[in-house]
């Protein structure tokens, strides 16, 4: 593979992890191309399948795969796993025979790899027994997921405190650009109680790739993690298959019986990217431009995490909100699928308060399955004293609360500091949840 990463194709390394048994059985010819798409006819096809594309003005060059993701009146319509460099009508198109395939091994700790599972990150071929699997997989039958009733520590006191997460619970991460979800994500990631750390980075800035891995990640959070990159150059399909290929990995692990966390930045960049392939199959754009298809994909992909009839797949999506509008409809969509929502504010990175989750607007919906009546006792008593300095905040801040008005404020304000202190967690250090709850009971004795 070049420097240039996953749109190097080796056309032996292909085939075989495509597992393609059909050399030839038919083929067809490229008719038209328009925008994303490459349309042929003369060869048969379903939803999903892979086709390779024989570029005839690029002699020695490897064929192209292109999985279809329409068929119209006789006409197969293709979006290619790579640029379109090179194509032109007439080119010959045949089927490859098979589905796409992920390698998988029990030495994907501390790999990097791109959308379709090979090793990009300069250290080798994957290591250990390997093993061919589908990325595609059917969402688990409901009544074979195990219930979820064990707390997973996340490293993050105001997490395990305010917003108690379940082994297999799926969170969302909400926040507008610039605000610390990155940073979020890599203390979580260094801190989880977790057997397996699956990191999926869709449509990232190819500039910050490098930057989560050395300083959100870190040494130790690196190797734990198996990483996961399609940066936002890289075709839509592409995007849309380092989705799948994470989640796939932590279904993989799953299976052993693993305790695996899922961290994927960002659902919204999925979305996107479902569009672009969804305009390009020439469905109608409907709420704010997305496609019907954007809002089948997201359950189908989120509902792949949660509790397995194995082991567990704690997951949590981090969801750009445009505008910080919380009800737009990717982060309204998402919202309504996942177990609870952790709202990062603009407000808190503004003033220096780090990390910056709003924990009024938060909300974990296992939190009274997993936590103690004690401890759900001490939460609820935080969140009081928090919401008496919310709605003061305005009197305080111009001088006009009067002490004396309401004993819970006057509570609130004499452990002020003690309360904001114990909600920021500088962001290289790791809480113990036993610590986090021994400390917030300091806060409030």
């Amino acid at each position: 593979m070049s420097a240039a990463g996953v749109l190097s194709w080796d056309q032996a390394d292909l085939a075989q992890r495509l597992g393609r048994a059909v050399p030839y059985r038919s083929a067809g010819q490229l008719t038209r191309m328009s925008g994303l798409e490459v349309c042929a006819r003369g060869v048969q096809g379903a939803i999903g399948d892979l086709f390779w594309v024989h570029r005839r003005r690029l002699e020695g060059s490897d064929p192209l795969p292109a999985e279809v993701i329409a068929v119209h009146e006789g006409e197969v319509r293709l979006l290619p796993l790579g640029g379109l460099d090179g194509l032109s009508v007439g080119d010959w198109v045949e089927p490859a025979g098979t589905r796409l395939k992920l390698e998988v091994t029990p030495q994907l700790a501390g790999r990097v790899l791109d959308a379709l599972g090979r090793p990009i990150d300069g250290k080798g071929a994957l290591g250990g027994p390997r093993r061919r699997i589908d990325i595609d997989r059917a969402v688990p039958n409901p009544l074979h997921r195990q219930r979820i009733t064990e707390p997973l520590s996340l490293g993050v006191r105001a997490i395990d405190t305010l917003l108690s997460c379940g082994r297999g619970q799926r969170m969302g991460i909400f926040a507008g650009s610039g605000v610390g979800k990155s940073t979020l994500l890599g203390m979580i990631a260094r801190g989880a109680e977790a057997d397996a750390v699956v990191v999926g980075l869709v449509g990232e800035r190819g500039r910050e790739v490098r930057e989560f891995l050395e300083d959100d990640l870190g040494p130790e959070g690196a190797a734990r993690a198996t990483v996961v990159v399609a940066t936002s150059d890289e075709p839509a399909l592409l995007r849309l298959r380092a989705a799948m290929t994470a989640t796939r990995i932590a279904e993989w692990y799953a299976d052993q019986g693993l305790h695996v966390l899922l961290l994927m930045d960002s659902l919204s960049r999925f979305a996107m990217a479902q569009r672009e392939v969804g305009l390009a199959a020439g469905e109608p754009p409907t709420v704010r431009g997305y496609t019907p298809s954007v809002f089948n994909a997201l359950p189908k992909l989120l509902e792949r995490a949660g509790p397995q009839p194995r082991g567990t797949i704690t997951a949590l999506y981090t969801v750009l909100v445009e505008g910080d509008d919380l009800n737009e409809p990717i982060t309204d969509h998402a919202r309504a699928i996942l177990d609870g929502h952790i709202v990062l504010s603009r407000r808190m990175a503004t003033a220096g308060h780090y990390p910056t989750i709003d924990a009024l607007q938060s909300v974990s919906r296992l939190t009274a399955k997993v936590c103690t009546p004690d401890q759900l006792a001490s939460a609820t008593k935080l969140r009081r004293l928090l919401a008496a300095l919310e709605e003061s905040r305005d009197l305080i801040e111009i001088g006009a609360y009067v002490p004396g008005t309401n004993a819970l404020t006057d509570e609130a304000l004499s452990r002020q500091d003690k309360l904001l202190g114990f909600l920021q967690q500088p962001r290289h250090e790791v809480c113990p949840v036993e610590e986090a709850w021994r400390r917030l009971e300091e806060v409030l004795r």
